[in-house]
């Protein structure tokens, strides 16, 4: 199962997402995930269920021709940080004994292809390229074996950071947390395979920053899961992002960034100074 959610005749779908010749497309309307709840009063229903085209006449489409918008809408945005060991090495800190938490809110989401605003309160603002996970039921206290039924899907994230707030707050919130600082997507995949890892590689204006393995990761996904849900009910299109690999750096004005993991697409966007 692989679905986005894109802006269609004036309206907000989900599509159906397959892999044409190598090429992915939107290949038909799809079912609203239980969470939005804002979809679901757009087109007139109370629950979700098979797929309603709103008067749509939708035909199959590149899915890099649509109006994407980000593939989920999350009560919250968990994140993780210092994941990778080589990434905490460049930033000169020592390896966390535990995972380390901290939200972005959801105010941050930015759509693919979005313009991230570069905050005049910040000289630095940095790309961090994540591998994302959506929380598909309602958990508490989870199992780490029992992960694999409470993730819907993967996703794409890039964990935007104004570097020089975060180095000078005792906390992140401010540095991760402006309008535009969570480009995420471009859709949600259950059809790969974690444990075995997987590749992300972040490119800015072409050039690749980051590579890194799912399978470096510190604490893996079922431990995060097992640990965050110890702390905090996830709800249905809830956000974890899992950590950057190293190779993280300062953007400028015009620069963009392209995020992928295979099966995942290519989440794409600028950067610009804010201006309001």
């Amino acid at each position: 199962m692989r679905y986005c959610r894109f802006f269609f005749e004036n309206q907000t779908h989900y599509g159906a997402v397959e892999d044409r010749a190598g090429e992915l497309w939107i290949v038909r309307l799809a079912a609203a995930p239980e969470e939005d709840l804002a979809y679901r009063l757009e087109h007139g229903r109370a629950t979700s269920g098979s797929p309603e085209s709103g008067g749509a006449n939708f035909e199959p489409m590149p899915l890099s021709a649509a109006s994407l918008l980000t593939p989920v809408t999350p009560s919250k945005i968990v994140c993780v940080g210092r994941n990778y060991r080589d990434h905490v090495k460049e930033l000169g800190n020592e390896l966390p004994t535990e995972p380390l938490l901290f939200f972005k809110p959801v105010s941050a989401l930015l759509s693919p292809g979005g313009v991230v605003r570069m905050p005049a309160a910040s000289a630095r603002v940095d790309f961090e390229g994540e591998l994302a996970l959506v929380i598909g039921r309602r958990v508490r206290n989870l199992k780490e074996e029992d992960w694999r039924g409470a993730v819907r899907g993967f996703t794409l994230a890039n964990d935007v950071t104004a570097r020089d707030l975060q180095n000078r707050d005792d906390q992140w919130t401010r540095a991760k947390g402006f309008d535009s600082f969570c480009p995420a997507g471009p859709l949600v995949s259950d059809e790969l395979d974690a444990e075995a890892g997987l590749t992300l590689e972040t490119r800015v204006n072409g050039e690749l920053r980051q590579r890194g393995s799912t399978l470096d990761f510190i604490f893996s996904i079922p431990k995060l899961l097992a640990y965050i849900t110890a702390v905090m009910t996830l709800e249905p299109g809830d956000l974890v992002l899992t950590g950057t690999p190293s190779g993280v750096g300062p953007l400028k004005a015009g620069d963009c960034v392209e995020i992928t993991i295979p099966g995942l697409g290519v989440l794409a966007n600028s950067f610009q100074p804010e201006t309001d």
